[in-house]
């Protein structure tokens, strides 16, 4: 079957949005991406049918039924199966020739450098909980001079964020030195959407549960973020097309059809994000006595 493929053919129908040699130069780059779920997969996906030539994937999760809503690669047939094996699969049926290495064990201190190697750029696609992994990555991409973008799948719609070696970080934009799981939670939230546009239409509110990592999702926010990481992502490696960087993002929310451009300099220490945050412990609290009560 490999000898049936052609690089050439296969994706000469993205030739007139980029040039042929710029098509070479995505298959000659390297995409890291941690997390092959709602939105990892889906990326890996994207990326791949851009014509990129090689992935570093990681996640050390399996399939299960209640992924079924929103994560590329969750059907009947995958339930129990690592999800970067599965991904790893779909991808190399898109492009058999992928240069492509899997982290089963997802990442961890001990691999960050190894599976950021020889990267071009990296994606983020971790768990909206997994802080620590996020933080430790993000780092490592500064510390290695990797530019590190992130898109979060928010209601119907999606909060972009891009830090690269020059701009301001990642730690110091969202200020996650010392503080608890539900301070972190809520600081993360807030930080990738200064604007909230998704909280409008929140139809039923007790499916939000931070302290017990529980809230709802949509397939329709996951594929929105995926177009949104494989463009800017694709400007990145050419070098060609202006990128946003932190602290400035963007959030553009379809269910409300409204795109707004977002601009915190200090990140989470802003006054603006201040009192957004004091807002939100507030209701976290009221939420918290609401479900005490039953």
């Amino acid at each position: 079957m490999n000898g049936a493929f052609d690089y050439g053919a296969a994706f000469s129908r993205n030739i007139g949005w980029v040039t042929e040699s710029e098509q070479q130069a995505l298959r000659g780059k390297r995409v890291a991406i941690a997390g092959m779920g709602g939105v990892g997969g889906v990326h890996l996906l994207t990326l791949a049918r851009f014509g990129i030539g090689a992935f570093s994937i990681a996640d050390f999760d399996t399939f299960d039924i209640v992924n079924f809503n929103r994560q590329a690669g969750a059907v009947v047939s995958s339930l129990g199966q690592p999800k970067a094996d599965v991904l790893a699969r779909m991808a190399r049926d898109i492009n058999p020739d992928l240069d492509l290495t899997v982290f089963g064990d997802g990442v961890t201190d001990s691999n960050l450098d190894t599976f950021l190697g020889d990267a071009d750029l990296y994606v983020d696609g971790l768990d909206f909980f997994a802080f620590s992994a996020r933080r430790a990555t993000f780092a490592a991409c500064r510390r290695l001079g990797i530019p590190a973008i992130t898109a979060a799948p928010l209601g119907m719609g999606v909060a972009f964020l891009c830090f690269t070696p020059e701009s301001m970080s990642f730690e110091e934009y969202f200020c996650l030195e010392g503080c608890d799981e539900d301070e972190m939670a809520l600081r993360f939230l807030l930080g990738l959407s200064p604007a909230m546009l998704q909280r409008s239409y929140l139809a039923d509110a007790s499916r939000v549960n931070l302290s017990e990592h529980k809230g709802p999702s949509t397939i329709a926010a996951c594929q929105l973020c995926a177009g949104v990481i494989a463009t800017e992502g694709v400007k990145l490696l050419l070098g060609r097309g202006n990128v946003s960087v932190a602290p400035r993002g963007y959030q553009f929310d379809a269910y409300r059809n409204r795109f707004v451009r977002t601009w915190r300099p200090g990140g989470n220490r802003n006054p603006i994000q201040r009192i957004g945050l004091a807002i939100a412990r507030r209701q976290l609290a009221g939420m918290k006595e609401a479900r005490a009560r039953g």
